[in-house]
Parts: structure tokens; C-alpha cells; sequence
């Protein structure tokens, strides 16, 4: 095992070639930053069987770029303290490693896919979620209030989580329920839209956050890190996803923001809620829109 002090390009990459390393897990952030460092064309990274990437969902786009610059050595993982693991598998197509999050680790996990009334959804439509199984728990400790509404009277697990099934059986994970972008009663998925915004040449990475609105609740902000050199305005951002990616109007982002980095979770995940927090706090006093 090599203990890296820290998850720059500067530190890994020296260390991947000099120990010879052969599995790295990683989240996304990372992935991304490394597949951008001029470092990695100075070192030797031929090692690596397994990039084993989770903590949040490494979107289509850089997922693609991982192969491109690594190997066929992406792993995609998806899980939760209170227990289910997914994972993709080295069977797995091309195209399923790329797009989902992996399928459960035990035979005996039971998942199922629920809508707000906790229907079962078709194959394929979004939904919460929901698990049970061999090393899932069934209960916070001392916190029965809590229980009743994170458990299912039958014992599945709220995780939160909005996912699709795909046909493999392997899941796309495609955010939190709370991360969510409610626009007068139309219901956005961020992750969706990431994914499209990180197709544009310019942007290196984006999280896409809801901002608040007096009047339809809340609306879409992209918050963007471009690529060194480029830069990016909101109508380009507008043309490019209407013409390029057909986006519903509706999904569209109505602010920007330029950013040279995003705050950090203490795992690395991007925090969305200090994005958020900032949003709430600055917005009032702005009134043109972002650049």
C-alpha cells in the first residue's frame, strides 16, 4: 500500500511510477484534474490495472477521456455507508462501464427502484433507490423517530439516491433527491446536465446547483472551472446545449459562474452545498447575469 500525502498530479503521478502502483481509488475531482496535468505525459502510469473511481458519479464525458488516457483499467463504484456496494465489472461492456455505477457486489442485495409514492418505476425511469441485504443495516442506533422515515415498514433502506436501472442491471446514478433542481414544479437533474456541460471544449469541470427565485422556487446555476486559456459565457453556454445537446429549454442554466476551483468535501466530492450556501448568501446582491 502507498499513503500519497495528497491527491495532486504533482504527488501521484511520481509515486505511481516509482512504486509500480497498480490499483488507485480515486473520486471524480481527481480523475479529472489528472486527465488535464501536462505531468502526465513526463511519467511512466503503465502500471495501473484498476482506477477504481466512487464517492460520486464520474460523468459519461471525463469517463470516456479516463479510458482514453489510462486503459481499459476503469472501475466505476457506487455505495453508501449504510451498506450497498455496486460495482462495474470487467465484463461489462465498454459503453456500461462508461455510463453506469455498477450492480450490486452480493446475490443476496435487493434493490428496487420506487417513485414518490413508492411505486415501483419501469426499467429505465427515475427514481429513489431503495435497499436491503446481508450487510446493509437495519436501523440507526437509538434513533427511532429517524428510522421510521429512513426504513420502509418491510426494511428496505431510503437511500435517497435517484438512479435509473439499466439493462445490464447495472445502475446510472443520476444524484441525491435532494440535489434536485425544482423549477416551478419541473424537476432537473443536475448530474444530468453535467454531463453535458463537460462536452463543451471549454469547461474542464462544472457542478450545477440550484440558486433560489422568488418566483419559480429555484433555477439552475452552472458553476464552471474552464480549461486553462479558455473562457466561457453564458449565451455561448446557452447555444451550445441548445444546438449541440437539444436540451429542453427548461433544463437550461440561467446563471454562471466562473470559478478557479470548488470547495471540497473532507473526502474530496465537491460540496454542493457550500456552492449553494454561497449562491443564497451572494445572489441578493447581484443583478447582471454571471460571466
Amino acid at each position: 500500500m502507498v499513503l500519497a500525502p495528497s491527491p495532486d498530479a504533482e504527488t501521484v503521478f511520481p509515486l505511481i511510477q516509482a512504486e509500480h502502483v497498480t490499483w488507485i481509488p480515486a473520486v471524480p475531482a481527481s480523475v479529472i484534474a489528472w486527465l488535464n496535468h501536462p505531468a502526465r505525459a513526463r511519467h511512466d502510469l503503465g502500471s495501473i490495472r484498476t482506477l477504481c473511481v466512487g464517492g460520486s458519479r464520474l460523468n459519461p464525458e471525463p469517463a470516456r477521456a479516463a479510458l482514453d488516457a489510462f486503459g481499459p483499467v476503469l472501475s466505476q463504484v457506487f455505495g453508501m455507508a449504510e451498506g450497498l456496494l455496486c460495482v462495474t465489472r470487467r465484463s461489462d461492456a465498454l459503453e456500461v462501464v462508461v455510463g453506469t455505477q455498477g450492480r450490486p457486489v452480493s446475490a443476496d442485495d435487493e434493490i428496487r427502484i420506487v417513485d414518490d409514492a413508492g411505486r415501483e418505476v419501469p426499467q429505465g425511469e427515475l427514481g429513489e433507490l431503495q435497499c436491503r441485504g446481508p450487510y446493509t443495516i437495519r436501523g440507526y442506533y437509538k434513533a427511532e423517530e429517524h428510522n421510521r422515515t429512513a426504513f420502509t415498514d418491510d426494511g428496505f433502506y431510503r437511500t435517497g439516491d435517484m438512479v435509473r436501472l439499466h439493462p445490464s442491471g447495472n445502475l446510472t446514478v443520476e444524484g441525491r433527491k435532494k440535489d434536485m433542481i425544482n423549477r416551478g414544479g419541473e424537476k432537473i437533474s443536475a448530474e444530468e446536465i453535467e454531463n453535458l456541460i463537460l462536452a463543451h471544449p471549454a469547461v474542464l469541470n462544472v457542478a450545477v446547483v440550484a440558486m433560489p427565485d422568488p418566483v419559480l422556487g429555484e433555477r439552475a446555476c452552472a458553476c464552471v472551472i474552464p480549461r486553462p486559456g479558455k473562457s466561457l459565457t453564458l449565451p455561448e453556454l446557452t447555444r451550445f446545449l441548445l444546438e449541440e445537446k437539444r436540451i429542453a429549454k427548461f433544463k437550461l442554466p440561467e446563471r454562471l459562474e466562473l470559478r478557479e476551483r470548488f470547495p471540497l468535501t473532507p473526502v474530496g466530492k465537491i460540496s454542493k452545498k457550500d456552492l449553494r450556501e454561497e449562491l443564497r448568501t451572494t445572489l441578493p446582491t447581484r443583478t447582471a447575469p454571471g460571466t
